[in-house]
Order: C-alpha cells, then structure tokens, then sequence
C-alpha cells in the first residue's frame, strides 16, 4: 500500500474532524459561490444563531432536522473536556436530490465547538439506527469520524457541511451539489467545549436541495498535515513530554483518534517538531477546486494552501497570514483545474505563546501538543470542494 493511500485509510478510521468543521472541522464546508456569505460573529450568549437566509434560487427547496431533543454533554471517558456526540437525522427525502446549500444552527453557541453534518447513504441506515439504539441516550459518542463505516476517504469525505464559529448559510455555485439519494439520513457530529462549561443544545440545521439530474457532482477532499508543538524553553511540567502527552491524548479520545497524530508526523515526513508543519500529497486524479477552507484551533497563527509548492507553476490558494478562531469562514475560487502528478501543500504555524492570552488555557499547564480532538489540541487542515470528471 502506498504511503498516500495508507494516509487516507488510516485517517478516516482513525479521526476525520474538523472538523473541520474537526478538524473540522473541523470547518465551514467551502462555498464555490463568487457572492457567497460572510461571516458573522460568534454569539457570547447560550442564545441559537440567528442567521438571514438567502433566498431559493429556481428549482430549490428547503429541509429542515433537528436534534429530537436537547442533550446535556459530558465527558465521556470521564476524561477532559470534550464531547463527541453524534445524532442521527431523518430529512424525509423521497427523491434522489443535490444539496447545493445549506445552514447549521447551533442551538447553544457557547459550548458548541463546531457542527459536521455526514450523509448516510440508504444502504448504511440499518446500521446507523442500530448504532443509535444500542447506545445510551440520544445519539452516540464519536471522537473522529461519525463510527459507521461509510465514512469514505479523505478523498471524498462524506461531508455535507459544518459549522464553526464565524460560519453562516452556506451556497454553492449554480449547477454545482453533493449527492443525496432518496431514503439517506443525516448524522449531526457535534463538539461540545466543556471548558465554557455543561449546559444543554439542541442544534439543527436547514438544507437546500434540488432534484435536478444534471448537477454537476462536489466531493469533499481533505488535506491534514501533523502538528508537534513542544512546550516552550523554560516550560515544565509531566504533559511536556511528547509520551506522556500522547499518553493523554489516548485516556482522552481512545488509542484509534490519538493514533493520528504519529501517523500524520511519519506519513507526512518526520518533520522535526516546531512551529511550522506542512504536508504534501499527490493529485491522483484531474479534478478542479471550487472551493477552499483551512482549520486549525486556539493555538494556530496562519495556514496557507499552495499548489505545486517549489516549482515554477506554484500557486498559491489559501493565505491566512492572522489565524481567527472565531471566523472560519470558507473562501470561494476560480475554478482551479488540477491533473494528475500536481500537488497540494499545506502548511500551518502554531504558537504556545498564545496560552497566555486565551481565557481557554486559564488553569491549563504547558504540553506538549499535538494533532487531537480536543478544544487545546491541534489541528492543521485544508478542505477543498472539488469536482472531477
């Protein structure tokens, strides 16, 4: 198996997040629209988000799911601060469709963290509602990816869209919709921050969809690279040592997640630890950017994305040189035609300095950190939406 495929694999079983949104982020879904939404602040209160729609464009319409009741977090594994919940949700849809839009509401912003929304293809339902009943309470945990298995590869994520803070409605370009097939399901990975404490949510969100069969396909790509972060000169403590903070990492989201962050540091070349990280992978098949987000946490001081790093035809199309946590909007593009042998760079700078700064570290020693789920981890991603022949 090659180094790249063996990253994809291990990646979606191990911890797809954003998220993000992850992770994702994780992150804001890219937008491929030239007038897409901008960002709004974040809210300061428990209040949900209120955020104007744009209207329908022809052949549209709106869904809207909801978490079926309110959820309290709580740590999991009785360890840290973070919670990975995921909800299962039935949008009724009774024809195959697109969705070309959409908008996560997070229904208690001060301890959402971000929001990721995963399709569940008709034939992955069965074991989704038998994840659902077999777990305690609404939902089930899920560090990582949503735990079914139709969680795909970093090459075509199953993302639908995610919410992080400064994210809104969300449109992609006319013509342009990830696919959703009739009797598919949603699952709602929510990241609830404990730090700002435990109070109830109940989120949702609102899809736009269109049943036209001649909607150009988007996918999803993600592009991670490892973050080793070591404690700064002068900085001690028992998690400043890179065993014992993965350690932690294991008590916290279990030994798969924690596993990422020392296969993305061998997979994307060993860099020695500092700062700067950057990761490099192969365009494997034509495709065309349409859209570009990156993701990092409270410790990320600026991203950029650079296609064909180091050549003469290098092009850069992500730079953030002043990383904002709390505006992680996506950014649309001019189509950007890939073909295959091109390549994509990420590169991210992290800063332990900024613990000083943000009230999220007040009463958190120094560590040694690294790629992982929680809201003082790290993270260092691209999420490109793309479209391919």
């Amino acid at each position: 198996m090659s180094r790249n495929r063996h990253l994809a694999t291990v990646l979606t079983a191990a911890a797809l997040t954003v998220l993000a949104a992850c992770g994702s982020s994780g992150t804001t879904n890219p937008s491929t629209a030239p007038s897409a939404v901008g960002s709004t602040p974040t809210p300061t209160t428990s209040q949900p988000v209120t955020v104007q729609n744009r209207p329908l464009r022809p052949g549209e319409h709106r869904v809207s799911v909801e978490m079926p009741a309110t959820y309290t977090p709580s740590a999991p594994t009785g360890v840290g601060t973070d919670d990975y919940r995921c909800f299962l949700l039935d949008p009724n849809v009774t024809k195959d469709s697109f969705i070309t839009g959409f908008n996560v509401k997070p229904g208690n912003p001060h301890v959402v963290h971000h929001v990721i929304l995963f399709r569940v293809p008709p034939n992955m339902v069965a074991q989704a509602e038998q994840k659902d009943a077999q777990s305690s309470g609404q939902g089930w945990t899920c560090f990582g990816t949503s735990g079914l298995t139709s969680d795909g590869s970093i090459d075509d994520a199953p993302w639908l869209g995610a919410w992080a803070p400064g994210g809104s409605e969300q449109l992609y370009g006319n013509g342009l919709g990830e696919p959703f097939p009739a009797g598919s399901r949603i699952v709602m990975q929510v990241h609830y921050n404990l730090l700002n404490g435990i109070e109830p949510d109940r989120s949702s969100a609102e899809l736009r969809l269109t049943e036209n069969p001649h909607t150009q396909v988007l996918q999803t790509q993600l592009i991670p690279a490892p973050v080793e972060l070591p404690c700064r000169p002068g900085h001690t403590g028992p998690l400043c040592d890179r065993a014992a903070a993965m350690a932690n990492l294991v008590a916290r989201f279990g030994a798969g997640p924690a596993s990422t962050a020392n296969l993305l540091h061998l997979l994307c070349g060993g860099a020695p630890a500092g700062p700067v990280q950057s990761c490099t992978r192969p365009v494997t098949s034509p495709e065309t950017i349409r859209g570009i987000a990156g993701h990092m946490h409270l410790l990320g001081k600026a991203i950029t994305v650079v296609v064909n790093k180091g050549t003469p035809r290098a092009r850069t199309v992500l730079d953030i040189p002043v990383w904002d946590f709390d505006h992680q909007g996506s950014r649309p593009t001019p189509p950007i035609h890939l073909k295959v042998g091109d390549t994509i760079t990420v590169t991210c700078t992290h800063s332990q300095a900024l613990r000083d700064l943000l009230p999220a570290f007040k009463g958190q020693p120094d560590k040694y950190v690294m790629w992982g789920d929680g809201t003082t981890d790290e993270m260092c991603l691209a999420i490109l939406l793309v479209t391919r022949p």
